[in-house]
């Protein structure tokens, strides 16, 4: 069964005519249905939105590919991550856990705050040195949300000609706007630069104010993320854009404590020495390089049953890991 709001919102905007607010109304149902596993139904519902966007001769924004093609060449631009990261293996600040925690609340519990009239937060930008957890806390959300996790594509979105990349991130939006997904801009400045920056042409500052009014249309059960290592190029206006504005930062000491006690955990494995010790060794790395240290390590330990020294194993991979910070 359908959501009873969007029905009703359905029947209300038919009445009065009100041609875009039908189209938005039939690509909620749309990813409602399909979040239902519901694809006939949904796929239905999607082939009699693009008769009717075909058949109208208002000016109304249509789709530039058919539902038949859409499948294929979207997925030049998206690559579907499987989710192998959740919250309670991450180790973040209390002020980030406390912000999410809420955003997940919305997110879960929407038709409450619909039912007052309001609407659940969905765009949030992530800034932090690279290796500090951007892609695996998007991966976290899409975990606790179950939904799927789409990471754009830069080498197939961005293309030569003028308006090229306008048009494939309209084709992306219509896409992602009748799936309940996460939409993640991993290096979100390669794509959402300042357009008072001098050294970019006007080709890029049509991209960002494109990419600022298809994200202000993308109905809330379709989250968007966007990361940046340099969150100082961002054009300021897509700032605004996003309601949540979260730094995940370097791990401290204590930090990096609480994440090799809780690979222990998963793992069922010990390192044999002091972790705090080894957290002080591994201070100064990031999130990224400590998981590839303690992997490592794990990996060794696994070949060298029923023997090997463990300990070894973890001062050569400390040794090398200082080595490749040196390179």
């Amino acid at each position: 069964m359908a959501r009873a709001d969007l029905i009703l919102d359905l029947i209300k905007y038919s009445f009065e005519g009100n041609k875009y607010q039908c189209k938005k109304v039939v690509e909620a149902l749309v990813a409602e249905e399909r979040s239902k596993q519901h694809l006939l139904l949904a796929d239905k519902l999607q082939k009699e939105l693009e008769k009717a966007l075909h058949s109208t001769n208002d000016g109304m924004s249509k789709p530039e590919l058919s539902f038949s093609d859409t499948s294929s060449i979207i997925h030049n631009f998206l690559q579907e991550v499987p989710v192998k990261k959740s919250f309670e293996e991450m180790v973040l600040p209390e002020d980030v856990k406390k912000v999410i925690g809420t955003f997940i609340e919305e997110q879960l519990r929407a038709d409450l705050l619909r039912s007052y009239g309001l609407e659940p937060r969905h765009k949030i930008i992530l800034a932090g040195k690279p290796g500090t957890g951007k892609t695996s806390f998007a991966e976290a959300l899409a975990e606790r949300l179950m939904v799927p996790l789409f990471v754009v594509r830069y080498d197939a979105l961005i293309g030569s000609y003028l308006g090229e990349t306008a048009t494939r991130l309209r084709q992306l939006f219509d896409f992602v706007s009748t799936r309940k997904c996460i939409l993640f801009f991993d290096e979100f400045d390669t794509i959402g630069k300042e357009r008072g920056d001098s050294q970019e042409l006007g080709e890029i500052k049509r991209v960002v104010s494109s990419l600022l009014l298809m994200t202000d249309s993308l109905p809330n059960y379709t989250i968007v993320i966007g990361a940046s290592n340099h969150p100082e190029l961002l054009d300021r206006a897509v700032w605004r854009r996003f309601q949540l504005r979260l730094q995940l930062p370097m791990p401290n000491k204590q930090a990096i404590l609480t994440w090799l006690e809780l690979f222990q955990e998963k793992y069922s494995f010990e390192f044999d020495c002091d972790l705090s010790l080894l957290a002080s060794d591994l201070h100064g790395n990031n999130f990224g390089d400590i998981e590839t240290f303690a992997l490592t390590v794990l990996r060794r330990y696994i070949l060298a049953l029923p023997g090997g020294n463990t300990v070894d194993f973890v001062r050569e991979e400390l040794k090398n890991l200082k080595m490749n910070l040196v390179k």
